[in-house]
């Protein structure tokens, strides 16, 4: 039986959506770019406009800025801002498809035990393993431990008897918390020093960010984003219940499985390169909803944009709040996080 898709939005809707897309859009640009001048070491914006400009079109001038200026610019706050646009895209559309898929509003890859399989996986490397497999080793790890932790996910909820969304999410806490004591047991068992750098790392932050990490995390949110929307009909039904999916032809438990395992593969790749970064896939999809309602063929890409954006905005706090150290971008999003849900209770209970 073929899916039922939404109706078509009318033109009404169509602007009351169009128009907060283009301005989440315009405010991501305009963070990328304030990014790129705010630091440790204040750089003119328009000194920042045409380091930009010499490097996308050069024209031979002789640049009147300095060469260490440079290097900040296009080496170390340019790939940095790209990689948290491109984590913050990722969790944020992971978050909105694992609501759907689980139909739970508190659903998110941390909730599920996903994060912290990577986590494991990515200490393994880090710590015990090494660069066996190159520059691909750890995020390799990272997706098989994030796998690995949606596999004993669903194992357990189906030993249960049920794969529902309400035992996926109590499998999920109970596999987060072992895995989680797994992967502190690693720390524990290694040198001191790497201990030190990968505890800094398991609190989120984009400080390793570089032009030849930027490959694996824009990889992998293009493939499992264009996955996401390609299945946007199974996630629309799912999130209408299990009974009203098999009503609709999907078949649940192998629908949940794949989506789940598209979801373990960007986890685990954004979490190798930025470590543990709570609360994007569970409030920007909140967020969205608020404004487009629950259609995926409109939250998934929008929560991709609000993800982004949060974290673009994240990581500028966490370079210039105490500056010239870097506080960890986790710390930041799990504080905004944290009210924002304090506040959206508040906001229930006085409804």
């Amino acid at each position: 039986m073929a899916i039922i898709e939404p109706a078509a939005p009318t033109r009404a809707r169509r602007h009351r959506v169009l128009l907060p897309g283009l301005a989440v859009t315009a405010l991501l640009l305009g963070a990328m770019a304030g990014s790129l001048a705010v630091g440790s070491a204040r750089i003119p914006f328009a000194e920042v406009r045409d380091i930009l400009l010499s490097r996308i079109m050069p024209t031979g001038a002789a640049p009147y800025w300095k060469p260490g200026i440079e290097a900040i610019v296009w080496d170390l706050r340019l790939p940095r801002i790209l990689l948290a646009a491109l984590v913050g895209a990722g969790l944020g559309m992971v978050g909105a498809a694992m609501q759907s898929a689980t139909r739970n509003p508190l659903a998110d890859p941390y909730l599920l035990g996903v994060a912290a399989g990577a986590v494991l996986g990515a200490n393994l490397a880090i710590l015990h393993v090494g660069d066996i497999l190159g520059p691909a080793t750890t995020p390799l790890f990272a997706f098989a431990g994030a796998l690995g932790a949606t596999l004993v996910v669903l194992s357990i909820a189906r030993l249960t008897g049920s794969t529902t969304a309400d035992r996926l999410i109590l499998s999920g806490v109970a596999v987060s918390f072992v895995v989680t004591a797994c992967a502190n047991l690693l720390i524990l068992f290694a040198d001191q020093r790497s201990a030190a750098n990968v505890t800094f790392w398991t609190l989120g932050g984009f400080g390793a960010a570089d032009w030849s990490v930027l490959p694996a995390p824009a990889v992998a949110l293009a493939a499992g984003g264009a996955w996401f929307l390609a299945k946007r009909r199974d996630l629309n039904a799912l999130a209408m219940g299990d009974e009203t999916a098999t009503t609709l032809g999907v078949r649940v438990a192998r629908a949940r499985l794949l989506h789940m395992t598209a979801g373990a593969f960007i986890t685990g790749v954004m979490v190798s390169v930025s470590g543990m970064i709570g609360f994007v896939g569970l409030m920007t999809p909140h967020l969205v909803r608020m404004v487009v309602g629950g259609d995926n063929r409109l939250v998934l890409p929008a929560s991709a944009l609000v993800g982004a954006l949060f974290l673009v905005l994240a990581d500028i706090v966490s370079r210039t709040i105490i500056a010239p150290d870097d506080l960890p971008v986790g710390v930041v999003t799990g504080v905004v996080g944290g009210l924002f849900f304090v506040l959206m209770l508040r906001n229930r209970a006085g409804g």
